[in-house]
């Protein structure tokens, strides 16, 4: 019986070594020392610089019993020159009597080769694909020679602000010159090194977006923009691959938070730490748009932000999100890492929520939201299943908060003495400040089907139900003052100028509506 396989998709790769600590070399023999489980040692003292992680290594022993056996595995971790470790342990013991030998292959396992075969990520392995842009049934082409140049001293010389293009690759014909890099033509450009390096590259229709970290500018692709006495700009087609580079209005980079990048449409949004900014690049240019309500947030986060700020387009909300690293803040009797997580709106033209997840990337695919954590990708806005609990980040089950400021009649001191809202039950008010007071906080409502739950109910200052909404005095919490009448802890009301109010809720057992908060209060006497 046969049968027939079609392949829908089948594409091929080479992995390269950039620079390694080992050259691995498959075949080379080595005499057998000891081993504890799955950990080996050889006699000798002779560095074994041919052995490396993700080898294979094979051994034809004889066992205490004067059994034969076999043992086949692959390098895990290289301990030191003369050990490793090894996937899996070797069973029972080996008779030394006749010297067993082991036997280096092949790499056949590369989870961890990235770790061990290179001194810094930038000199590590690279994937490079047949398929161009390695897209689904793409053209494919032919590695075939590569072109190299022999150079006395192989020094690597590091251009931070230059860009150089190979020869391009033409579909219809097949002809693929993008091994080509040509002295002879005119393939690089320097943008001003003034503005530092060059830290992300976007390409958008006709022109590179060239992002660098005091500046953002735009390489004309095969064409150049001739201007006017009156200053007008006209574009003409030119036989250059990078043209003309033209700088955008204002003094913002992208400073060395290319992660921060995020695209939607043609609004590029990006950070600018240095001038402690959120930017979005669009059609009318740059605009900061940390001024809208949040320029004083950004001027501390953003300065104080301990590693890259990492950016992406929320596609399910249509949101720009954007995580702050911050410094370690204690909870408790440990130490954790502070985080700023937020998003920009573009209908409300405004930063709209704070989240309370870091995550390591941000990216949204076919309209849904990613991010990932520790090596995991989470899709959000999707309930787990079996369970309606909402906010869920990355395994751990969060609370929801809204904080809003009560401030009828700015210039009055007032007596706030009642808050109510209109939504689901389970909220409850975790903190009323105002300018002077603070408030004890109200727990969720309580509904009694006893006598002693009704007992017990009168000693807890919680929301009450009346006519369909939620009711309940506000007790006063802050130390008396000179001057002050206080009637014990059943005396009311917080005075100030405006109340700051923060409800909270649960989200274990489902969504809870917040409809709307009022709150009563007297002009304080």
């Amino acid at each position: 019986m046969s049968a027939l396989i079609e392949l829908k998709y089948f594409n091929t790769f080479w992995l390269k070594r950039i620079k390694s600590v080992a050259d691995v070399t498959p075949g080379t023999t080595r005499n057998y020392g000891s081993n504890t489980g799955a950990t080996f040692t050889f006699t000798g003292t002779a560095d074994l610089l041919e052995m490396n992680v993700g080898q294979q290594v094979t051994m034809p022993y004889i066992d205490g019993n004067g059994d034969s056996q076999f043992y086949s595995s692959y390098i895990v971790e290289r301990i030191s020159d003369i050990s490793f470790k090894a996937a899996e342990a070797l069973t029972g013991t080996v008779d030394t009597a006749v010297t067993p030998v082991l036997t280096f292959g092949k790499i056949i396992n590369f989870d961890n080769i990235p770790q061990s075969y290179a001194d810094s990520a930038a000199n590590d392995w690279v994937i490079e694909e047949s398929r161009i842009r390695g897209g689904y049934n793409n053209t494919t082409v032919d590695f075939g020679v590569k072109a190299y140049l022999v150079e006395d001293e192989p020094n690597q010389l590091h251009r931070f602000s230059s860009l150089i293009h190979s020869g391009i690759f033409n579909s219809r014909t097949g002809v693929n010159q993008t091994n080509q890099f040509s002295v002879a033509e005119d393939i690089s450009r320097t943008i001003d090194p003034a503005n530092g390096s060059i830290q992300k590259l976007y390409a958008e229709d006709t022109n590179l977006i060239i992002f660098q970290e005091n500046k953002v500018s735009k390489s004309l692709i095969d064409k150049d923009a001739i201007y006017s006495a009156e200053g007008n700009a006209s574009v003409t087609s030119r036989n250059l691959v990078i043209g003309q580079n033209v700088a955008y209005a204002g003094e913002y980079g992208i400073s060395t938070d290319p992660e921060s990048f995020a695209v939607n449409g043609y609004r590029k949004y990006f950070t600018d730490r240095d001038q402690n900014v959120v930017c979005r690049l669009s059609m009318d240019g740059i605009t900061p748009i940390s001024n809208y309500g949040m320029t004083d947030f950004f001027r501390d986060k953003l300065s104080s932000a301990t590693s890259n700020i990492i950016g992406g387009w929320d596609a399910h909300n249509k949101q720009y999100v954007l995580t702050i690293p911050q410094p370690p803040v204690t909870e408790g009797p440990i130490s954790v890492p502070g985080y700023e997580t937020l998003a920009f709106d573009e209908v409300a033209k405004g930063w709209v929520s704070l989240f309370d997840y870091k995550p390591n990337q941000i990216f949204s695919l076919n309209n849904n939201y990613f991010t990932t954590k520790l090596g995991k990708i989470y899709r959000h806005y999707a309930l787990a299943p079996g369970t309606q609990a909402r906010a869920v980040f990355y395994g751990t089950q969060e609370e929801s908060s809204v904080t809003f400021v009560f401030n009828g009649g700015p210039s009055m001191v007032k007596n706030f003495q009642t808050i109510n809202y209109e939504g689901d039950t389970g909220w409850r008010m975790t903190e009323f400040k105002t300018n002077t007071d603070n408030a004890f906080p109200i727990s969720q409502a309580f509904f009694a089907t006893t006598l002693a739950e009704m007992q017990n109910a009168l000693l807890v200052n919680n929301f009450k139900l009346k006519e369909d909404k939620y009711y309940a005095d506000i007790t006063n919490n802050t130390s008396s003052q000179n001057g002050e009448v206080v009637f014990g802890r059943s005396s009311s009301g917080v005075k100030g100028f405006f109340g700051e109010v923060t409800m909270t809720v649960d989200n274990s057992s489902g969504k809870k509506e917040l409809f709307a908060v009022s709150t009563g209060f007297v002009r304080s006497s």
